[in-house]
């Protein structure tokens, strides 16, 4: 945690689908700063990281959520169903 998040980069990680207000606050205090900086990330890396920062155990949907984020901000035309949170569970 740290700065207080810009309000413009929060609004940008609410372009992704299943990112609302509190999620993008979540991937501010990971350190992101935008969309783009989520390519080419692990999403596994970044939900043991959300876990460490918030000093407990993170809900599971929270980890299908940053896959959805990876491959919204990797992929030019991604696919309407790959962009649903849920299709990303194990």
């Amino acid at each position: 945690m740290g700065a207080v998040p810009d309000p413009h980069v929060l609004k940008d990680f609410r372009r992704i689908p299943g990112v609302g207000k509190a999620i993008a606050v979540d991937l501010w205090d990971l350190g992101l700063r935008s969309v783009d900086a989520l390519r080419g990330r692990d999403p596994e890396t970044l939900y043991a990281d959300m876990e460490v920062l918030a000093g407990r155990h993170v809900d599971r949907c929270m980890l299908y959520v940053l896959r959805c984020a990876v491959y919204f901000a990797e992929t030019a035309e991604p696919d309407p169903e790959r962009l649903k949170w849920w299709n990303w569970k194990d």
